[in-house]
C-alpha cells in the first residue's frame, strides 16, 4: 500500500502522520528536524509521498531530502485546493488553517463548516456550503493563557492544564484552572451561539492537542477529531502529488 508521511510542525510540537492509503497507522510526535530525524522515518516508513504544514521556522534541509526521496509538497497559498478564499490577503492564512479548511470540505462537502482548532492559539475557521473559506478568529489558546497568567504576574504560579476541575475554585490554582479552561469553554460556546445566528444547517469540528480539557466543558454538539488536520494534509497531498 502507498504510504504517505504528513507533517505538521505548529509552534509548540512537531508531529508526522502515518498514512496507509488514507488511513492513518499512526502519529508520531517528533524531537526535532533534524535530517537524521527526518531520514529514520525515510528508512522505516519507505513513504512515497510526503507533504509539510508548517508555521515556523523549520530546516530547510528536510525539504530538501523529503524532495530527494518522496513526492513532496510544502503547503503554501499556491497550493490547489478543492475551496476558495476571497479574504483580502491569501497568502497570510496560515498552513494549520488551510489544512483544517481541506479537511472540512473534504470530509462534509454539502455542509456549512466551522472548525476550531485548539492549539497554540485557537484558530475559528468558518467554510460555507460553496466551498468558500470566509474567514474567522484567532485567540489565544491554552497553554498561553496558563503561561501569561505566571509571566505577568508577580506570584501566580504556572499551573498545569487540567480537566477534572470546580467551577468555583477553592485555592489559586483551582481558581486559575475555573477562569483559564472554562473561560476558553465559554469563549467557544459563544462564537458557536454567534455563528448559528447568522448561519444555519453547519457542523462544529473540533481538533487540537487541547481537546481533552476542553470537550467535557462544551455546551453544543461537536465532532471532536484530534488528527483533523492530518486528515486535511493528506487530502491536499492528493490533490497535488497525484
Amino acid at each position: 500500500m502507498p504510504t504517505t508521511l504528513c507533517f505538521d510542525f505548529g509552534n509548540t510540537r512537531k508531529k508526522v502522520a502515518v498514512f496507509k492509503n488514507d488511513t492513518i497507522e499512526e502519529v508520531i510526535n517528533l524531537p526535532d528536524d533534524a535530517v537524521e530525524t527526518i531520514q529514520s522515518l525515510i528508512e522505516k516508513f519507505n513513504p512515497d509521498k510526503s507533504i509539510l504544514s508548517s508555521v515556523i521556522d523549520h530546516n530547510p534541509a528536510m525539504e530538501e531530502l523529503l524532495s530527494k526521496t518522496t513526492k513532496f509538497h510544502k503547503l503554501s497559498h499556491l497550493t490547489k485546493v478543492a475551496f476558495t478564499t476571497p479574504v483580502g490577503k491569501p497568502e497570510t492564512i496560515g498552513a494549520d488553517r488551510l489544512a483544517l479548511t481541506a479537511a472540512a470540505v473534504h470530509y462534509y462537502p454539502d455542509k456549512n463548516n466551522f472548525v476550531i482548532g485548539l492549539g497554540t492559539c485557537v484558530t475559528y475557521n468558518f467554510i460555507n456550503k460553496y466551498h468558500e473559506f470566509v474567514g474567522g478568529a484567532i485567540s489565544p489558546g491554552l497553554e498561553m493563557r496558563l503561561k501569561s497568567l505566571n509571566y505577568y504576574t508577580a506570584k501566580l504560579p504556572l499551573v498545569k492544564a487540567d480537566s477534572n476541575l470546580p467551577l468555583i475554585g477553592y485555592d489559586t490554582n483551582t481558581n486559575i484552572l475555573s477562569g483559564v479552561v472554562l473561560g476558553m469553554a465559554k469563549e467557544i460556546d459563544g462564537f458557536i451561539a454567534a455563528y448559528e445566528e447568522k448561519f444555519s444547517n453547519f457542523n462544529v469540528l473540533l481538533t487540537g492537542g487541547d481537546i481533552v480539557y476542553l470537550a467535557s466543558h462544551l455546551k453544543k454538539k461537536i465532532f471532536a477529531d484530534p488528527d483533523l488536520i492530518f486528515k486535511g494534509l493528506y487530502a491536499i497531498s492528493e490533490v497535488n502529488n497525484p
